[in-house]
């Protein structure tokens, strides 16, 4: 059986190389394409990449440093995710791509070597090592999608998903906490269609009174807040996974705006 651990991190490593694959190809005038992201090209979404992953690396391997970093985060909670992405889409394409291909190696090369059991902080709770690789695909995937949706271009949904799925699945209660809303009591089902077809992953007891269900691919661009839920075929049942859906987010921080319904763009 293959360690849950290891099969996250092989994960990470391949939906970076997609992506690399998509952007190292493009003209260096294609890095300057406005994403759906206000003020943001697909240089900033690399460069964010770039910068979470160097946070992400100094938390693993130099937790006071880190603890800097979210001191300054703190006193500049509106800016200091804009000015990181700045910062890196100012550098030539090939010194920005170059940039976030030497953070990925490095940030799983720590990831791979570190004691079992280690936890890591972060700008929300502790992350283990499943949980810091985790998130990170979720990252790379959400910007990833902003830099396909702005080079016209279409990628077909895999089995990475799931991890995508299970961050924005557990993150349910921190979506209504960073609202200052009470989280519900009782547990969701959430039942969703994964990319083949086929399977259905589901989460929470069989037997819950309130559910979500729909394709994977929707529920994934809903938490991370790459769609509006009415672009979406995701469906609830109840008032309080109702709300859930207007709310949701996989990534830690403060609420994010979200995107606009196709027909108001």
């Amino acid at each position: 059986m293959s360690d849950p651990t290891t099969v996250v991190l092989d994960d990470l490593r391949d939906e970076g190389d997609e992506l690399d694959r998509l952007v190292g190809e493009l003209d260096p005038g294609e890095w300057g394409r406005g994403t759906a992201a206000e003020g943001w090209s697909v240089a900033h979404q690399i460069a964010h990449l770039a910068w979470t992953d160097r946070a992400a690396l100094l938390a693993v391997t130099d937790a006071e440093g880190f603890a800097v970093e979210v001191e300054k985060a703190a006193k500049a909670p509106d800016s200091f995710v804009d000015e990181g992405a700045e910062e890196g889409a100012r550098l030539a394409p090939a010194e920005l791509l170059a940039r976030w291909r030497d953070g990925r190696v490095q940030l799983q090369n720590a990831l791979r070597t570190v004691p079992p059991g280690a936890r890591f902080p972060w700008y929300g709770p502790p992350m283990s090592t499943a949980s810091m690789a985790t998130g990170r695909l979720m990252e790379t995937w959400a910007h990833g999608q902003d830099v396909w949706d702005a080079l016209g271009r279409t990628r077909k949904p895999t089995p990475r998903l799931r991890h995508v799925v299970r961050i924005g699945v557990r993150a349910r209660d921190f979506a209504f906490a960073v609202r200052g809303l009470a989280a519900p009591t009782e547990e969701f089902r959430v039942e969703l269609a994964a990319p083949d077809g086929e399977e259905i992953w589901t989460y929470g007891p069989e037997n819950a009174e309130q559910r979500v269900t729909g394709p994977a691919l929707d529920f994934c661009l809903l938490v991370t807040q790459r769609v509006h839920r009415t672009d979406t075929a995701i469906q609830a049942v109840g008032p309080d996974a109702d709300r859930w859906l207007d709310i949701a987010q996989a990534f830690a921080g403060p609420p994010g705006p979200g995107r606009a319904p196709k027909g108001a763009r």
